[in-house]
């Protein structure tokens, strides 16, 4: 793993990215540990934590049973207990599985304490479509959890995203919850390391300038969105493109402000439509803008199914960047 104690431009994957956040981290601070499975001597399924045992060794980052209720629990106890431990799930989909101790535990334990006891706990967890993984290994569950105060919930779309807030969740004090997309892995991009690259967990970003919507979109939707803007941008369509990255807390004051300039709302995730937080967004849009819309806020999202394993299904399913152009070029000239 490289290291970058100072403010360095790097360009990297958003694999290699989160591999030299944790690792930056892991020399920082010696609380810091990393369970999971496969974690240690494979690197992880997807090779993210791979050469961390190496360098930090078999107390430190360490393989568990499967049991993710067994360690996702044991996660709380050491946070509790003055460690900063970093847990993973090899597929977010298995956060079904620990649901109890996410929601009804690490969630609430800071304040069932009265605020006497911090939780400095990490969840990741690996979710997406794309790499023909079927039903039950493919979801990126950004709305499990939603419903659920007390939690951070943040979605890297970029390694500059995930580098930095792979560094900001270990130091927080509060349970964050990072759902990283495994079809980014390979994704490369250029970012600023060391303090200067921490992501600050509380905004969405502004990613594209526009002037004729506001797209907003998470994981790997905002990559497919910057395409459908290249598209669209042929024909003199100009959309505001926003990545959504902090779902929880959601503050969607960046999102009110560029509607009020765009008039127009478009949400994109890599979710079933009922329940999907495109509907909060929308909903919240409407009450603190709605005299600034022009037309109904569009959800472009899954169908109301499982995914497919079949490759040509899969890709049939998830919005595609001709998709989402075809749905601006629509809205701007309907509206």
């Amino acid at each position: 793993m490289g290291v970058c104690m100072t403010a360095t431009l790097v360009e990297t994957s958003y694999r290699e990215a989160i591999g030299m956040a944790l690792a930056e981290e892991m020399r920082r601070d010696s609380t810091v540990i990393l369970m999971g499975e496969d974690v240690a001597d494979a690197g992880g399924v997807f090779k993210a934590t791979l050469g961390l045992k190496d360098e930090f060794g078999a107390a430190r980052v360490r393989d568990t049973p499967i049991s993710e209720m067994g360690f996702v629990g044991a996660g709380l106890g050491l946070a509790i207990t003055g460690y900063r431990p970093v847990v993973e799930l090899m597929f977010a989909d298995f956060i079904g599985v620990c649901y109890d101790q996410i929601a009804n535990q690490i969630a609430k334990y800071r304040y069932m304490s009265g605020g006497q006891t911090a939780v400095p706990m990490v969840i990741r967890a690996v979710g997406g479509a794309g790499l023909r993984f079927g039903a039950q290994h493919s979801q990126t569950c950004e709305t499990w959890l939603l419903a659920n105060p007390g939690l951070k919930i943040v979605c890297p779309s970029s390694p500059k995203e995930a580098y930095g807030m792979i560094k900001a969740a270990v130091r927080d004090d509060n349970p964050v919850l990072v759902l990283e997309h495994k079809g980014l892995y390979g994704n490369r991009g250029e970012f600023e390391c060391g303090e200067e690259g921490l992501v600050d967990l509380k905004n969405p970003a502004l990613v594209r300038p526009g002037k004729d919507m506001t797209i907003v979109a998470s994981l790997a939707m905002v990559g497919r969105c910057l395409k459908a803007c290249d598209i669209v941008a042929e024909k003199g369509i100009e959309p505001e493109v926003i990545d959504m990255r902090v779902l929880r807390p959601m503050d969607v004051s960046p999102i009110v402000a560029s509607v009020r300039r765009t008039n127009r709302l478009i949400t994109v995730e890599e979710g079933p439509r009922v329940g999907g937080w495109g509907a909060e967004v929308a909903a919240q849009i409407t009450d603190e803008a709605f005299d600034d819309l022009d037309s109904p806020p569009l959800r472009i999202t899954l169908p109301d199914h499982p995914m497919p394993f079949s490759a040509p299904l899969e890709d049939a399913v998830l919005p595609s960047a001709e998709g989402i152009a075809e749905t601006i070029v629509a809205l701007h000239e309907g509206g």
